[in-house]
C-alpha cells in the first residue's frame, strides 16, 4: 500500500528533471553497503561531483538520521528529520544554507524529494506498513560502485600529483643546494640564475598546482640541475669508500682500535707517518679554499645541533661549536691544531660537521682528519664536495 511520489512537491521543472533521472531502478537492487564507507568514498571523489566540503557535511548529517550502518534496498531508506533537527546535526549551520547544500545534494542525484501531498516531512503506518515522506537515500546506494570508482581515481591522481610535487621539491632543493656549491667553489656557471629558479620555483609549490603544471616544473628543474652538475662535474650522489676520493672516504682501519690517530688506509701497504704542519711547505698552508655555504652546512649536517645548546647563526658560532665538540669525538689537540692550519678553521669546523653526520661509519675520526689534513695541504680536498655528497645521499 502506498505510492511514492516521482515528482517533488511545489519544486520548478529542474527539480523535477533532477528527481526523475535520480529515481533508481527497481530490479537488480545492490546488496547492502556500509552508508559510512559510501561517505568516505564521496568525499574522496566530491571534485567529480561538483560538491563542496560543505555538501558532504550536510550528507553527513542526513546518514546519521537512518538508524542502521548499512544502506539496505530491502528495508526503508527515506529519511524525514525537520529542518531545525537537520542544522542542529549540521554544526549550527544556517537555514538557508542547509537548504542550498541540499539542493546541491538533490541535484547531483544522491538524494531524491519524497514529499508528502503537502510538502511536509513525516512517517505513519498504514495496516502495518510504514509511509514515509521525505528524502530518499536509495541513490547513494544504487551508486555506491560508481562513488567507489571514482574515489579511487582521485586517489591515484591525488599520489601521481603528490609525487610530481615531492620530485619537484627535490630537484628545487639540489638546484640551490648546487648553485651556492658553484659559487663556493668559484666554478664558471649561472649560479645566480640556478638560484633564483629556486627561489621563484618554491614560491611556486606553495600554491596547489595541477598536473600539466607540475610536470613542466619538473622538467625545467631537472634540465637545470642537469646543466649544474656538468659544471661541476659532480657525478657521484653517495659517500665513496675510495681513500682517493677523500672527501666520500669512511674510514676504515684492519684493526679495532680507537686511539690510534694514523689512518690505515685499505690500499695502503704501510702505516704512514703522521703528518704536522712543519711537513708542509708554507705556502701550501697559506692555501686559500672557500668554505662551502653556511646555509648548505646547517641544513645538511643537523648532528652539529645536537650536540650544541648554542644556536649556530654564523660562522663564528659555528667554529665556536665545532671547537666545544671536538674533544667528543677523540681527536687529539695536534690533529684539530693541523687542520685548522691546512684548512682554516671555517674549512675544519666544516668538516667536522660532515663527520659527524657520518660519525658512525667513521673507525678512527682522528686519523680520518689526518689524512684529510694532507690532502688539503695537497690541494686536493674540498669541504664543499663533502657536504655536498651529504646532502645528495640524503636526498
Amino acid at each position: 500500500m502506498g505510492y511514492h511520489p516521482i515528482t517533488p512537491f511545489g519544486r520548478s521543472a529542474e527539480a523535477v528533471l533532477a528527481s526523475v533521472r535520480a529515481r533508481p531502478s527497481a530490479s537488480n537492487a545492490p546488496c547492502a553497503i556500509d552508508k559510512w564507507q559510501i561517505l568516505r568514498d564521496l568525499t574522496t571523489a566530491r571534485k567529480s561531483f561538483d560538491l563542496s566540503d560543505r555538501d558532504i557535511t550536510l550528507l553527513q548529517a542526513l546518514l546519521s538520521f537512518h538508524p542502521e550502518a548499512r544502506l539496505d534496498a530491502a528495508q526503508g531508506l527515506v529519511i524525514h528529520p525537520s529542518n531545525e533537527t537537520i542544522c542542529a546535526r549540521a554544526n549550527g549551520m544556517p537555514n538557508s544554507t542547509m537548504r542550498r547544500h541540499l539542493a546541491r545534494l538533490v541535484a547531483a542525484g544522491l538524494l531524491i524529494r519524497r514529499d508528502s501531498p503537502n510538502g511536509k516531512r513525516y512517517a505513519r503506518r498504514v495496516s502495518g506498513q510504514k509511509i514515509a515522506f521525505g528524502f530518499d537515500l536509495s541513490p547513494l546506494l544504487h551508486r555506491a560502485a560508481e562513488i567507489a570508482e571514482r574515489a579511487s581515481e582521485a586517489r591515484e591522481h591525488a599520489a601521481q600529483i603528490k609525487a610530481l610535487r615531492d620530485t619537484a621539491s627535490l630537484l628545487r632543493r639540489d638546484l640551490a643546494a648546487l648553485a651556492d656549491l658553484g659559487r663556493a667553489e668559484q666554478v664558471q656557471g649561472p649560479w645566480d640564475a640556478f638560484s633564483d629558479l629556486a627561489r621563484l620555483t618554491a614560491r611556486d609549490l606553495r600554491r596547489q598546482l595541477d598536473r600539466e603544471e607540475l610536470e613542466k616544473i619538473g622538467q625545467t628543474l631537472h634540465e637545470a640541475v642537469t646543466r649544474a652538475t656538468r659544471l661541476l662535474d659532480f657525478e657521484t650522489p653517495e659517500m665513496s669508500t675510495s681513500a682517493a676520493q677523500n672527501e666520500q672516504h669512511q674510514q676504515k682501519s684492519q684493526e679495532d682500535s680507537y686511539d690510534s690517530e694514523s689512518p690505515v688506509i685499505e690500499t695502503s701497504t704501510a702505516e704512514e707517518p703522521c703528518a704536522t704542519s712543519d711537513d708542509a711547505p708554507d705556502s701550501a698552508e697559506k692555501r686559500e679554499v672557500p668554505p662551502p655555504p653556511l646555509r648548505l652546512i646547517l641544513n645538511t649536517c643537523s648532528e652539529i645541533a645536537v650536540f650544541t645548546p648554542d644556536p649556530i647563526h654564523d660562522w663564528h658560532s659555528l667554529v665556536r661549536a665545532a671547537e666545544k665538540i671536538r674533544p667528543m669525538t677523540g681527536i687529539s689537540d695536534s690533529a684539530w691544531t693541523d687542520a685548522k692550519k691546512a684548512m682554516g678553521p671555517e674549512q675544519a669546523a666544516a668538516t667536522l660537521c660532515a663527520m659527524l653526520q657520518r660519525f658512525s661509519d667513521i673507525r678512527n675520526p682522528g686519523g680520518y682528519l689526518r689524512h684529510l689534513t694532507r690532502k688539503a695541504r695537497e690541494g686536493t680536498f674540498s669541504a664543499s664536495r663533502m657536504v655536498m655528497a651529504l646532502d645528495r645521499r640524503a636526498a
